[in-house]
């Protein structure tokens, strides 16, 4: 957002708490889940998207509708005469699209996986310029209906909150999403902390905070309060393997560790050096995100013929 721009804003927002805090609630939640244009793409951005042309032909594009709209899926299958493991969805984070989640989806084909990319609302190849936790959850469930079960979830930053979300049914409306297994690189762990923090970025009174809450819980159904992903995966009890760098600057460790100590379910990964971004392309990563699904898979399958013996 662009400084003179933004001083604009905090200078309406700070007015608007006195003025009118409901309408301001309302104008700063469609501000919150706007979604960048093509036209704001980086150079960086773009040259990465050419890159991964080649790997995108490879996939079975779906479009597939919404209640108000549609979403790109994009379907990858291993190598012809490879046994198939199970499915794995994954879901990049804001700002992103599948094209960047390639290292990980690469990983999981050639450990003999499916793996189905969600391009969410407003990014990638889905149409639309707003995306919420709700139409989020949405997409998600529809990728469960076509192409599920899933062996796992796989999210990236805001992917990684939906990917809990989704599976602990938060989203009114919508059956909690079956998987087998979570894996969560740089989530964060509190959705009512983002907003906190958009509220102090743009200037929002306390009684603007208050109904830019209530704006979350009519699209959703649900309190803001209960978008906590470290008390969500207390309940869940899915094997879940949190991956973080320390030095992430976006989203801060203090998430990962909060969601670690949700149980002894719950594993957690140090991506030393990694930030943000970068992590999504590292090879250790890969194989932490692919050995956790693989190894349990193989795990599950030894007992299951034990028990069989028996």
């Amino acid at each position: 957002m662009a400084s003179i721009g933004l001083k604009v804003i905090r200078r309406l927002f700070g007015a608007a708490e006195f003025v009118s805090p409901r309408l301001a609630g309302r104008a700063a939640f469609e501000l919150f889940r706007r979604t960048p244009g093509e036209k704001s793409l980086s150079e960086a951005e773009k040259r990465a998207i050419a890159r991964a042309a080649d790997f995108m032909a490879e996939a079975r594009h779906h479009r597939i509708m919404t209640r108000k709209g549609c979403v790109a899926i994009h379907e990858f299958r291993p190598a012809q005469g490879r046994a198939q493991a199970g499915t794995v969805l994954v879901i990049h984070g804001w700002r992103s699209r599948t094209e960047y989640m390639r290292a990980l989806i690469e990983g999981y084909l050639s450990a003999g996986y499916r793996v189905v990319s969600l391009d969410l609302p407003g990014h990638g190849g889905s149409l639309g310029r707003a995306l919420d936790m709700a139409k989020a959850v949405e997409a998600a469930t529809l990728a469960g209906q076509w192409f599920g079960p899933f062996e796992a979830i796989v999210g990236h930053s805001f992917g990684g909150a939906v990917a809990v979300n989704a599976a602990a049914g938060t989203v009114k409306g919508f059956a909690p999403l079956s998987t087998n297994r979570l894996v969560l690189i740089a989530a964060p762990d509190s959705m009512p902390r983002l907003f906190e923090d958009f509220g102090r970025y743009v200037n929002l009174g306390a009684r603007t905070q208050h109904a830019i809450a209530g704006q979350v819980e009519r699209v959703t159904g649900t309190p803001i309060h209960q978008f906590v992903s470290s008390r969500l995966l207390m309940r869940l009890s899915i094997p879940t393997l949190i991956i973080h760098a320390p030095d992430d600057r976006e989203v801060s460790a203090k998430d990962a560790r909060a969601m670690a100590g949700a149980g002894r379910h719950v594993r957690l990964f140090w991506a030393e050096g990694l930030g943000h971004r970068r992590i999504l392309s590292d090879a250790r990563v890969v194989d932490e995100g692919v050995g956790f699904v693989r190894n349990s898979l193989v795990l599950e399958t030894v007992l299951e013929r034990h028990e069989s013996a028996a």
